[in-house]
């Protein structure tokens, strides 16, 4: 009889130590798999923003002059302006931009080529000089301009739409000259 409830006794023990063990595996899995996501979430955020910084911070100075090409805008009876500009067309060109130059002639300017029409976001980190930010629709249309931008800002600079390109000139050049949204953009790569 004793023996009996040893081993009635042993067989319930050995029981509930499997219990207790499959509902402490259960929970470490469940918490591995939240503070798992959560680390795999929060890892890729700050390699994001990590890259984003050193990428734009690792630049100390403007990159050399890039191709240059001819870029008329006309429209609205108004005579053409001709300007001369550097085509930024791969990521990095594209990522510097006009950083660090301090000063923009009102001939020239630059051009930026997305390739495809898209939402674009710009920004002023690392430009010291104002500029006007001119975006062109897949027609070779400016369908909207932002005016005398603020030097180093980290705003948000929308396109405001679906845009194919992108034209930064001086600050304040598209108000003296007259240029509207609505007029057309002529060269690189709008015949």
């Amino acid at each position: 009889m004793k023996g009996r409830k040893v081993f009635f006794f042993k067989k319930k023990k050995q029981k509930n130590f499997i219990r207790w063990r499959t509902w402490k595996w259960a929970t470490y899995a469940k918490e591995q798999k939240f503070f798992g996501s959560l680390f795999q979430k929060i890892t890729a955020s700050f390699l994001f923003v990590f890259y984003f910084s050193v990428s734009a911070s690792a630049q100390s100075g403007p990159q050399p002059k890039l191709p240059t090409a001819p870029l008329t805008i006309s429209g609205h009876g108004a005579p053409p302006h001709a300007f001369t500009v550097e085509v930024a067309t791969t990521e990095s060109e594209q990522e510097i931009g006009e950083m660090f130059r301090t000063f923009i002639p009102p001939d020239q300017g630059m051009f930026f080529d997305w390739h495809t029409p898209r939402e674009v976001p710009m920004w002023m980190k690392n430009c010291p000089v104002p500029e006007d930010m001119v975006f062109i629709g897949a027609d070779g249309t400016i369908t909207h301009i932002a005016e005398n931008t603020v030097p180093e800002s980290l705003a948000e600079i929308s396109s405001g739409g679906p845009v194919r390109a992108t034209l930064e000139l001086q600050g304040g050049l598209t108000a003296k000259l007259d240029i509207r949204v609505g007029d057309k953009v002529k060269g690189i790569i709008f015949n």
